[in-house]
């Protein structure tokens, strides 16, 4: 009996197939390119105003950097603030009160009302010579989230705040600790060349002292106050400009509703502008002392 006969068909291509991983490349290509148009089209179509204002907006600042936030893995964080804040406290403090602050004509945060684009200009310039500081400065990096920049009424105020885990004096002293010295040098090489005269103005919370200690929260934040006008001036800015210090003890705390939060202790730099320069200078409430 004869074998079967097998026929076998081979069919050929041409060229072949070469996918189309190509066209994804070329498609991001065109993507890319419309949106660096549309960049260039808006560069051109908008005023040196408008494309400040946005810059400004996409700016981080001094005034809160929550340490476990989205984007605080830098220096200045990125956050908002008028966000709730997440700074570490004691004793099971939750710490959730958003700043609020009130805005102004053009637009930006205040407090007290608006002055214009000087202040915004002014409050920028300070945030960024902090910053820049604190970053050259490694070793107190660290520190920037215990800056705050702010408008005030009397001109444009720093705060200096402490927290759970920093503190400017040692406890229940005025005795600088090494990381406010450090950030004292770097205020008073940001200030020195301001002409504005200062107001310094020492906080303290509201724990109570222990029994039989003669001392008290009034003559604490003075002496806090003292000792910081003292490492100022050592830093370079001139003793004429400090129109006066404060202590303030524990009556305006940050954290109103919690007055024993580590937070209401701080040092507070005041600006003075123009109009409040001459208040400054001229004696002032009952708690100026010099």
């Amino acid at each position: 009996m004869p074998a079967p006969i097998i026929v076998k068909k081979v069919t050929i291509v041409e060229g072949g197939h070469h996918g189309g991983a190509w066209k994804v490349a070329y498609a991001d290509f065109v993507t890319a390119m419309m949106a660096f148009f549309l960049l260039l089209w808006l560069l051109g179509a908008t005023e040196e105003k408008q494309r400040k204002g946005i810059a400004d907006y996409f700016t981080p600042t001094l005034v809160k950097m929550r340490k476990e936030s989205a984007g605080s893995d830098g220096l200045l964080g990125g956050s908002s603030i008028t966000e709730a804040d997440n700074y570490p406290n004691a004793m099971g403090q939750t710490g959730t009160r958003a700043i609020t602050i009130p805005r102004g004509v053009t637009g930006g945060p205040m407090e007290g009302g608006g002055r214009g684009e000087l202040d915004s200009d002014k409050l920028k310039e300070l945030r960024d010579k902090i910053a820049k500081k604190l970053v050259q400065r490694r070793q107190l990096s660290h520190l920037a989230r215990q800056v705050r920049v702010m408008r005030a009424p009397e001109g444009i105020r720093i705060d200096l705040v402490d927290d759970a885990d920093f503190s400017m004096f040692e406890l229940g002293t005025t005795i600088l600790t090494t990381d406010a010295r450090g950030l004292l040098e770097v205020m008073a090489e940001t200030l020195k060349d301001e002409s504005a005269p200062l107001i310094l103005r020492g906080h303290t919370d509201s724990l109570p002292w222990r029994s039989g200690v003669a001392a008290n929260n009034w003559s604490l934040s003075t002496g806090r106050a003292e000792a910081t006008r003292q490492a100022l001036v050592l830093g370079g800015v001139q003793q004429p400009r400090i129109a006066r210090i404060e202590g303030v003890a524990d009556t305006e705390p940050l954290i109103a509703d919690n007055p024993a939060d580590p937070r209401n202790r701080r040092i507070s730099l005041l600006l003075l502008d123009g109009k409040s320069a001459g208040r400054g200078r001229g004696g002032g409430a009952g708690r100026a002392i010099r």
